[in-house]
């Protein structure tokens, strides 16, 4: 074997050995942003958790009975909602990662498709998620 050969075979080597490390740096990248992604909603939610809750703050007051025998809710929250879950729109916002619409929709357990569908376009309108080649992305300023 010539020397050129064997200078055009190491060529090759170190070739493919640069487009696998290059496909493996992609592939580490949109984990990497996935999980950035992640954490920014996961700190959305916990920012509220630090400060410890008192006894009056953890039992809600009690409201007279109206007259057909409802109890009265307190404004703003709803009856029985208690607020643990995200909502729709933060859970599109966590799930736009690069996924279509289809897959998010699928993705959010329990939701209306049309509702999941109003989410995205509110979000779209936002400038928080930008839709490139059929797959939504959240934004970077939408998750800080």
């Amino acid at each position: 074997m010539s020397i050129m050969d064997e200078i055009t075979k190491e060529k090759q080597r170190i070739t493919e050995t640069l487009a696998r490390i290059d496909a493996q740096r992609e592939t580490l990248a949109s984990e990497l942003a996935e999980l950035e992604t992640t954490e920014r909603v996961l700190a959305l939610y916990s920012k509220g958790t630090g400060a410890k809750k008192t006894a009056s703050a953890m039992t809600p007051p009690t409201a007279p009975a109206r007259s057909n025998g409802r109890p009265r809710t307190l404004a703003g929250t709803p009856a029985g909602s208690k607020q643990t879950s995200p909502t729709l729109g933060d859970q599109v916002l966590a799930l736009a990662t690069g996924k279509t619409q289809q897959e998010i929709t699928s993705a959010c357990k329990g939701a209306r498709p049309n509702h999941v569908g109003a989410v995205i376009a509110r979000h779209k309108r936002a400038g928080r998620i930008e839709e490139r080649d059929g797959k939504l992305y959240a934004t970077h300023s939408a998750t800080e």
